[in-house]
């Protein structure tokens, strides 16, 4: 399978992460959860530099290196942690990015998330650059004058900005007001963005795993301690700082004014957002067909809406008359066609009829419950080899044709989550030795939770769940992208190795 270069960087960055850090632990499989953790601890420092900090033009910065030179043990620390959380919140963002859309997750029924996402940098950023202006160096200095020159730009502050610094009339009411913006105006905003980002999505975690945690503040902790946050000089109006440090997490567009006109920097920033928030449309992916209810076969138990990763299932009073007191109903413009509540639905058990076709309470029209169960028959019927081992697969991860021989055939689903547990009880009933799951890597499902859903349902963790009946030890999943057939062909012939023992175990008995 032909894999864009984009994502096979991607899969590569994302493999020597699992390589240094694990599966759990891969901070490219939490990097939402990671950013959540980061503006906590921008927040509690913030809180603690907000006590000693004096909001004016005279006292700021004096009271800034206050806390970093007089309290270097607590405060000035807490400014470095303030600092480079900052800078690595922005880094996150960045990897979440690009990891969306090297996935292909921004598109399709995800526009939404895409779209909302993108101010949300730019939030970020501005936040950032109103903190460096309340130190009030020659940086902020330097940000104060290219911010009133960038505002300037805009018709309908016709000048006013510049006004405010060229001519060294900044006032302290002006400052208070940039410091309200910054701990709390612009906070507030960026907080119902990021739930207005979040809003179509289920199940949404805020936290990531407590190592992860402890392992990431340990890493800013050091760094702070090894290369303190400081500060320039006092600004002065009235000269031209000579040297500066950029932040370019942050203040990346400021040096470009020397070299172009306000407007072209405006074209350039508003181009770049306009062009990222137009991708799902100049990308456009086709939308597959949505989930159905059948609620000849729907008991309204909700399992379904349980599942659901994006909050397109919802749990209603009965409208048909039946005798059960709820039903689901799918939001057409919400539902990703993943297929996950068929595999959660209990009525998805291919027991239930051995003639006609199999009717589920909630199924995909392009391939159903029943299409499953005959793709299993059919499939473990034309393998002629010493073994059946029948691989399930979907449309994200690896072919699992790629991996079909004399003893191993494929069935690809939309997504391993839409896999009923009974399914695979059906498929040793029908001559299998073993089945394989396999799908997205582990903790990085396309759809957000399938390969999660499908390893709790198997373990006994999620309903509907894989019965004591059927032997794990005929069991394997294994998850993988496009780039993994390597390790998925090595973990087969192992596969293969304990099968053959187990057949000859019951040979000898």
């Amino acid at each position: 399978m032909l894999v864009n270069p984009i994502k096979r960087a991607y899969l590569a960055l994302e493999s020597w992460f699992n390589l240094s850090f694990g599966t759990e632990w891969n901070p490219l499989y939490h990097l939402g959860t990671l950013s959540f953790f980061l503006f906590w601890v921008i927040l509690v420092s913030g809180i603690y530099l907000f006590v000693p900090f004096h909001g004016s033009l005279a006292g700021a910065h004096a009271s800034v290196e206050y806390i970093t030179n007089d309290q270097w043990y607590i405060g000035g620390i807490m400014r470095s942690l303030h600092r480079y959380a900052s800078d690595a919140v922005v880094i996150t963002i960045l990897l979440h990015m690009f990891k969306e859309f090297a996935s292909g997750r921004f598109r399709g029924f995800r526009w939404f998330s895409w779209v909302t996402g993108i101010p949300n940098l730019w939030m970020v950023v501005t936040i950032g650059v109103t903190g460096y202006w309340l130190v009030w160096d020659e940086l902020a200095q330097y940000i104060a004058i290219g911010s009133a020159r960038l505002m300037d730009a805009v018709p309908i502050f016709s000048g006013a900005m510049t006004r405010n610094f060229v001519s060294g009339e900044m006032t302290d009411r002006f400052f208070i007001l940039i410091e309200f913006l910054h701990l709390l105006g612009q906070p507030m905003l960026l907080v119902f963005m990021l739930w207005l980002h979040v809003k179509r999505l289920s199940n949404v975690e805020i936290n990531p795993p407590r190592g992860l945690a402890m392992g990431t503040f340990f890493a800013l902790l050091v760094l702070s301690l090894v290369a303190p946050a400081v500060s320039h000089a006092p600004a002065n109006l009235s000269t031209v700082p000579q040297v500066l440090h950029i932040d370019w997490f942050y203040l990346n567009v400021y040096p470009l004014l020397e070299y172009w006109p306000e407007e072209q920097v405006w074209m350039l920033t508003t181009g770049i957002t306009v062009l990222l928030m137009m991708l799902p449309w100049l990308l456009p992916k086709k939308d597959e067909p949505i989930a159905v209810v059948d609620l000849d076969h729907c008991n309204g138990c909700g399992l379904c809406f349980d599942d659901c990763p994006f909050d397109a299932i919802t749990v209603q009073p009965r409208t048909d008359g039946a005798r059960f007191e709820h039903e689901v109903v799918v939001d057409p413009s919400l539902c990703g066609a993943c297929g996950i509540c068929a595999g959660s639905c209990p009525a998805s058990n291919p027991f239930r009829t051995t003639g006609g076709e199999l009717k589920t309470g909630i199924d995909m029209p392009q391939l159903s419950v029943d299409e499953m169960r005959r793709l299993t028959r059919e499939t473990i019927d034309e393998m002629d080899g010493e073994l059946k081992i029948l691989v399930f697969g979907c449309e994200h991860g690896l072919d699992v044709k790629r991996l079909e021989g004399k003893d191993t055939r494929g069935v690809k689903l939309i997504c391993s989550g839409m896999l009923p547990p009974t399914l695979v009880e059906y498929a040793f009933k029908q001559g299998a030795d073993g089945v394989m799951v396999t799908g997205c890597r582990q903790n990085d499902c396309f759809y957000r939770f399938g390969n999660q859903w499908i390893k709790e349902r198997f373990d006994g963790d999620r309903k509907p769940i894989l019965r004591a009946r059927a032997d794990r030890n005929r069991l394997r999943v294994h998850g993988a992208a496009e780039t993994d057939r390597s390790s998925v062909e090595k973990d087969l012939d192992d596969f293969r190795v304990r099968l053959r023992a187990l057949n000859e175990a019951i040979a000898d008995e």
